[in-house]
């Protein structure tokens, strides 16, 4: 029988929580962004696969699941964006909360070099 430990030693924190508040923005606004790309190509498909079943005068309830199925995928998308509003909507509170201050959102020009090292991200911490 394998028994599993908990490592109980303190350890010290290598990143600071300005840089670690700027990875998860930077990371959470990828997120958004990724999740209005999918919806706005599910949109794009739907809207391409009605002009392709009226333009090819093909019965107009041919595809008919496929186009349902779609329309719940986009549902559960939107569902999803609003479920990534609540993390959004938590991380500001953890960030007031360990961070400080009345603005929990970095700016995004912060934001906008993603292939920032850590000494740059916290040097763009301590200059904002």
């Amino acid at each position: 029988m394998t028994t599993f430990v908990a490592n109980t030693s303190i350890e010290t924190a290598d990143m600071p929580l300005s840089v670690a508040q700027l990875r998860i923005a930077r990371d959470l606004h990828k997120a958004e962004a990724a999740l209005d790309e999918a919806l706005m190509r599910q949109a794009t498909l739907l809207a391409t696969m009605v002009g392709a079943r009226r333009e090819t005068g093909v019965s107009p309830f041919l595809g008919q699941e496929a186009l349902m199925r779609l329309v719940k995928s986009q549902a559960a998308m939107v569902d999803a964006g609003g479920e990534l509003a609540r993390v959004h909507g938590r991380l500001s509170t953890i960030a007031v909360e360990t961070c400080g201050g009345n603005d929990a959102c970095p700016p995004a020009a912060i934001l906008a070099g993603d292939d920032m090292s850590d000494a740059a991200e916290a040097a763009a911490v301590q200059a904002a």
